[in-house]
């Protein structure tokens, strides 16, 4: 079940937003709700990630900076010879 919430919008947002509701065939609400679940969900797991990083670097689990450095290069030139 959902629950009502009053959301103040810049005018210019609203009328975009409204113009993306008659493109799409959804509700205004709709699209501020779907809007709100995908920014709750990024963020949940962008401070998880975070929360994970402090745990690890708070038990000394570190990468080495120079093996961290290599791996990405690799990786680098590898998508560069896969784009030629």
């Amino acid at each position: 079940m959902t629950e009502p919430v009053t959301l103040r919008l810049d005018p210019d947002v609203r009328k975009r937003l409204d113009k993306l509701a008659k493109a799409t065939d959804r509700s205004r609400a709709a699209l501020a709700a779907e809007a709100v679940r995908q920014f709750v969900e990024l963020n949940e797991w962008q401070i998880a990630a975070i929360q994970e990083g402090l745990r690890d670097a708070d038990s000394g689990r570190f990468i080495d900076h120079a093996r961290l450095k290599s791996k990405w290069e690799k990786k680098l030139a590898l998508a560069l010879d896969k784009a030629r």
